[in-house]
């Protein structure tokens, strides 16, 4: 088993989502849905100032599905290039 965790801007979060179901992987997550803080991306801070903020799916799966997930989220990085997708892995 490995753990995935996707950070993403709440932009793409019914992409990813939708992209997943389509694929049927990830089917079993835990949805972190505001999330704060500064990355790569950029600042995403729910205020005047900074007024993204990012959603967490963590997902516990056998490393078949966390590839063909990785492909999902390759996938949706292509389409949305500016948003700030990062995925993680840890087995």
């Amino acid at each position: 088993m490995i753990r995935l965790e996707i950070i993403a801007n709440q932009s793409v979060e019914e992409n990813i989502l939708e992209a997943l179901k389509i694929e049927g992987v990830g089917k079993y997550y835990t949805k972190y849905p505001n999330i704060l803080g500064v990355g790569s991306s950029g600042s995403r801070m729910g205020d005047a100032i900074w007024p993204e903020e990012n959603f967490a799916l963590v997902i516990w799966c056998e490393e078949e599905e966390g590839r063909r997930i990785e492909h999902v989220i390759a996938h949706i990085k292509n389409r949305f290039p500016n948003e700030g997708i990062k995925l993680f892995g840890l087995p």
